[in-house]
Parts: C-alpha cells; structure tokens; sequence
C-alpha cells in the first residue's frame, strides 16, 4: 500500500528547515528517509488491523503514517516538543481515532502510554514494538520494557553499537545483562544491515533492522538478579571464581556452575544462558526464605 508520509531526503531537509528544527545527534535524532526501508519495516512487523502498535520516538511520521496506513492503532511518545506539534497537527488530525500520541519519556513510558489490562492476555498479545529507536535512550528504554508487560514482538531500527549490544551470542565481548535479558524472552528472528545513506542527518554509522518474537516460555529476571548480574559484568575481565569469592551471596551460584562442569576459570561472557537464570532462581529462594 503507498504510503505519502514517506519523506525523500529533499523532502525530509525542507521539512525540517520549515520546522526551525535542528536534529540533536546525541538524542539520536536520524529521519528515515529511503522509502524501501520504511516499506521493509513495515513488511517485517506483519501489522494487522487488530494491532495495537507501539513506536519510540516518532520523528517526522515516516514509519507512524505507513503503520496507520494499515489500519493498526499506534501508541506513539515523543520527547521533542517541536517532532510533537508537528504531529499532533498532521498525522494526529489524519488519523484521529487511531493515533494515540504522548509527550514525554519513552524509558518511563516504554509501553508509550498503553495500558493492558491486568489478566487480559489477547490485550498484550496483540502489541507489537515497531521503532527507529533514538540510540540515546535505547539501552535504558530496553530494560524498561523488559520490567513488562513483554509485546508480542520487537521490529527495531538500531545503531550497530546497540544491536551488537542486544543480539551479543554467548561467548561474546558484548554479552551484558541487555542481551542475556533478551535472550531470555525473545527470539532474534531477523538483521539486516542498513546504510547510514538511508538516514537524514546521516550517523556515523550504519545501522541494523532487528525482529524480536517473544517465547512462547519468555523468562524474566528478579530487580536483584539484574542488579547483580550487571555488577558481575562490571568485572567480565575477571574469571567468575574470583568474582563468586568476594560475594557471599554469590557462592551457592558457583557450586551449581561448577557442578554443570563450568570452570572457576570461564567469565562472565562464556557462562551458558541457563545459568544465569539458575542464578536468578536462587536468588529468588533465598529471598523468600528470608521474608519467612
């Protein structure tokens, strides 16, 4: 289905000169302007009209208009006082009944503002995350989104630095408790790499579109499981047995690993995925066996 909110980059430069806008790049503020990427994000995300969609960080409405476009409802958050009004007076008048927009802040507001309602399922079952994610907020907003509740699934549009971040393999020097959270409640389904060209003003570097389904079993850690696995890997040059030897609270973790046939010597990268949700579990059990 065309689409007229997909802006050229001639298009996009006079829009944003009329605006008095000007694009911050510590904010992460990139427009999309290639019509056949928005098209393909658009194509990956299988929106359907039952959809309940959630967009970061709307911008200029290049992927907002196409997803509207297809008959979903969008819940949008913009942070950008100017990218606000500019919508609220166009796509926002365009598609009054099925644009849902909010000023504010995305890592506070993850869900943009969508409220599901507790127990019901199928509400939540239905949302999806599509997003040319603002590369100032994304690792902050993820793990926002990660407290749920969890979408259905994730089309993102990332910077190389984030995606290598989300997507780290085990084993991997990116591996952190962003990706091992992830691992645990989404299937990567789909990279592919996009060119900086393809952004006005253009990053200095290249970017990557990632799809994210959720499992069908999605696991999620405890507060205190993630505080401390983040301090774990504050030390990942550290071998795990030197680490587990100055946390008591640490220590029933490493018999468990050693156990599983896990050198003392691995770090915190090479620890298998499952383990770190057994660390979870045992923290969990010592928590309540505390508050007994």
């Amino acid at each position: 289905m065309k689409n007229s909110h997909l802006l050229t980059l001639t298009d996009t430069r006079k829009l944003v000169a009329e605006l008095g806008l000007r694009p911050k790049r510590k904010l992460g503020q990139n427009f999309l302007v290639d019509k056949n990427i928005a098209q393909r994000v658009i194509a990956l995300s299988e929106i359907t009209e039952e959809d309940k969609v959630i967009e970061i960080g709307p911008g200029l409405g290049a992927i907002t208009g196409a997803i509207l476009t297809k008959g979903a409802t969008v819940f949008a958050i913009e942070a950008d006082n100017i990218l606000h009004g500019f919508l609220s007076n166009s796509l926002a008048l365009e598609f009054p009944s099925s644009l849902k927009l909010l000023k504010g802040d995305a890592v506070k507001e993850p869900l943009a503002g969508f409220k599901p309602t507790p127990g019901v399922v199928s509400q939540i079952e239905s949302v999806k995350i599509v997003s040319n994610l603002p590369y100032a907020i994304s690792s902050p907003w993820m793990n926002s989104v990660m407290e749920g509740p969890l979408p259905s699934s994730m089309t993102l549009m990332l910077q190389k630095e984030t995606a290598d971040r989300f997507t780290a393999s085990i084993g991997s020097r990116e591996l952190g408790l962003i990706s091992i959270q992830i691992k645990s409640t989404y299937i990567l389904e789909k990279r592919a790499a996009v060119s900086r060209r393809c952004f006005y003003p253009k990053p200095d570097v290249d970017s990557y579109l990632c799809r994210f389904h959720l499992k069908s079993q999605p696991y999620v850690f405890s507060k205190t499981s993630k505080k401390l696995i983040r301090q774990i890997f504050t030390q990942r040059r550290k071998q795990i047995g030197g680490i587990c030897r100055n946390q008591p609270t640490l220590q029933p973790w490493l018999q468990v690993l050693l156990e599983a046939k896990i050198s003392h010597r691995t770090r915190p990268e090479a620890i298998p995925l499952k383990m770190w949700q057994e660390l979870d579990r045992l923290l969990c059990i010592k928590e309540r066996d505390y508050l007994k």
